[in-house]
């Protein structure tokens, strides 16, 4: 689907809803929506984004599912949401301050819901919004009451050191952290 540069632009003020319940295995957290995302209302939306395909080869879902789908991610105890809401073209448009907010709210919603796994898909998102500068990619000594946090890729089409299959590697490591537990 293609929408016009104005649809997208268009598309800023818009509140993509989160996919979430309570007790989920694991959260997924986006850094924030883009303007594909906002338009369409499906998380991960834009064509290129490897979210999904990333997803489906680490074993978290028995298939590819399309943005679309998204809601079907709870049948199998799991969420999306964002660490900052505002719709932008590039998550460069941001500032500290509404990462650090994103991360404060953040927290609320994970003391609220109770998932297992807060997995954050951007360290660098994870690392402002958490004032945490050392953080690296994988499993956080830090957690969000018994909330665990794990630090992922991001699965960006611009994210160019990480590849379809070592992003996969790494969400299948989350994968096997979360579906261990009992």
């Amino acid at each position: 689907m293609r929408f016009t540069p104005e649809e997208l632009e268009a598309a800023r003020d818009r509140v993509v809803p989160d996919v979430v319940a309570s007790d989920l295995r694991v959260l997924f957290c986006g850094i924030n929506p883009g303007l594909m995302t906002a338009v369409t209302g499906h998380h991960f939306a834009r064509p290129g984004n490897r979210f999904w395909p990333v997803l489906h080869a680490a074993g978290f879902t028995p298939r590819q599912l399309r943005p679309a789908e998204q809601g079907e991610l709870l049948d199998h105890g799991l969420g999306i949401t964002n660490v900052v809401a505002r719709p932008t073209a590039r998550a460069d448009e941001l500032t500290a301050q509404e990462y650090r907010e994103g991360g404060r709210l953040l927290a609320e919603k994970v003391a609220r819901l109770r998932p297992r796994w807060l997995a954050v898909a951007g360290v660098t998102a994870y690392r402002v919004a958490f004032d945490d500068k050392h953080a690296a990619i994988g499993p956080q000594e830090r957690t969000l009451g018994a909330t665990r946090i794990w630090a992922l890729p991001n699965p960006s089409g611009l994210n160019a050191h990480w590849t379809l299959t070592t992003m996969a590697e790494e969400y299948g490591r989350l994968r096997a952290a979360a579906f261990a537990e009992s």
